[in-house]
């Protein structure tokens, strides 16, 4: 999943749990609001029948206070005006088959949920009625009882949720997408570290990447910089050191194919003159004919020792590439594979593009590689048809590709694993270079795929 979805994500977690605590204390709030209307309807009303109180009590001074109660005319519409919605008022002591005079309650709100009345009745409680003397100086002037309808109290508890829940929700997604915003814009640059990234594991290690304003993202933007040149020069000094392996391995190779050549091979050619004279000297006696036969058998297993030490001789000695071009030297290496397996498997050469200009060191290494997969598949392998297919691409590409696939079967994950010498010393000749060599499955068969910069 990707960073700024999982921040996103995240965000909107706060975002509800912070939407759940906002109804929380919503609700809390709410009940208390009711409580406190109920407090100030109860402060009011006997603010005002005090001062109705004390009237009626001074213009008629004839009657006693006993007479005076209950207030009369204390039940109007400026009464009513003082009572807040939802909120029942009652004058003690009452008068016989007297009502609470309540305020407005219709129209307050939303008919809240069964389950919102019954959670908020369970956790909050029923409301406190409140209970306010008319006068402070006369105690038997009467008291005002002010308390809560419950219905209309969870509806104006309702509604005043839903008012500040509507508000909270509006701000949370408001919030959420102005924040996705800030994080999508914040981690923008990552996109452009990861395609350095990628840059980096395709060869490309000197790669510049602009600063940032993020001081996290600068840092990390510097240390990918830092390891990219820190590649860089490490695969350097690596090919460096590569070709002078390579070199020195060429230097030895040449140097044993000369011992190979002088004293091997005049020795077999001592030793085969030999067996040529015995032979000849025993076939004009009659009694030394089981002798004859044994110079021949000797003659016949020194040719081939010869014959291999040829072959062995060609391997050894530096190619002709480097000097008699790539493809003369392809051609009489197709030919001289085709001389020997007469019958199977049958070898065919593509060449494209102009390989006339290809030298030197890339001309020696394609030739290596042609040279051990054809060794390879011819060996290790039951193939009926071998295609060597030589490419030189131009353009931005600029590259040599060699391209090697049989039909014979094999597993190609068990030939990349494969610890011998020879894929060994190609896939090093090849990354001295700055190429790559690749081993894959065909259709029936193995495919080796090398691609050589003809910038080296």
């Amino acid at each position: 999943m990707r960073l700024v979805l999982q921040l996103v994500a995240r965000l909107f977690v706060v975002v509800i749990l912070c939407l759940g605590a906002a109804t929380v204390w919503a609700t809390i709030d709410a009940h208390r609001s009711v409580d406190r209307a109920t407090a100030a309807s109860a402060e009011r009303v006997s603010l005002a029948l005090e001062a109705l109180y004390w009237r009626e009590l001074l213009l008629r001074s004839n009657r006693t206070r006993e007479q005076l109660l209950p207030v009369p005319e204390w039940r109007t519409i400026e009464t009513m005006g003082l009572i807040s919605p939802g909120i029942c008022v009652r004058f003690e002591p009452a008068g016989a088959f007297e009502k609470p005079l309540c305020g407005q309650s219709k129209g307050i709100g939303q008919s809240p949920p069964r389950w919102f009345a019954a959670l908020v009745q369970t956790l909050l409680g029923d409301h406190a009625a409140v209970v306010r003397s008319i006068s402070m100086r006369a105690a038997n002037a009467g008291s005002v009882s002010a308390a809560a309808d419950p219905n209309a109290a969870i509806a104006l508890a309702w509604q005043h949720i839903l008012d500040n829940i509507h508000v909270a929700l509006l701000m949370a997604v408001a919030i959420a997408l102005l924040a996705s915003l800030a994080i999508a814009h914040t981690l923008a640059p990552a996109q452009q570290i990861v395609a350095a990234l990628q840059r980096m594991a395709r060869g490309q290690y000197s790669t510049s990447l602009p600063r940032f304003r993020s001081m996290e993202l600068a840092m990390i933007g510097r240390a990918v910089s830092d390891l990219g040149d820190r590649l860089a020069r490490a695969m350097e000094e690596r090919a460096a050191l590569t070709r002078r392996l390579l070199e020195i391995r060429s230097d030895e190779r040449r140097a044993l194919a000369r011992e190979l050549h002088d004293e091997f091979g005049q020795n077999l050619t001592a030793i085969l003159a030999f067996a040529n004279t015995i032979e000849a000297t025993s076939a004009q006696e009659k009694d030394n004919s089981e002798v004859a036969q044994d110079a021949r058998m000797i003659s016949q297993a020194t040719h081939r020792i010869m014959a291999c030490l040829r072959d062995t001789l060609n391997r050894l000695r530096h190619p002709p590439a480097e000097e008699l071009g790539l493809e003369a030297c392809l051609v009489d290496l197709v030919d001289s594979w085709r001389s020997r397996n007469a019958a199977q498997p049958m070898i065919q050469l593509d060449l494209k593009g102009d390989l006339a200009g290809v030298r030197g060191a890339v001309a020696a290494t394609a030739y290596r590689v042609a040279q051990e997969c054809l060794t390879n598949s011819l060996r290790h392998s039951s193939a009926r048809v071998i295609v060597l297919r030589i490419e030189r691409r131009t353009g931005a590409e600029n590259a040599l590709l060699v391209h090697v696939e049989d039909d014979g079967g094999g597993d190609a994950a068990k030939v990349a694993r494969s610890p011998g010498f020879g894929l060994t010393g190609i896939r090093e000749r090849v990354a001295a270079l700055g190429g790559s060599l690749s081993i894959a499955d065909a259709n029936r068969g193995v495919s080796v795929a090398a691609t050589i910069p003809l910038a080296a």
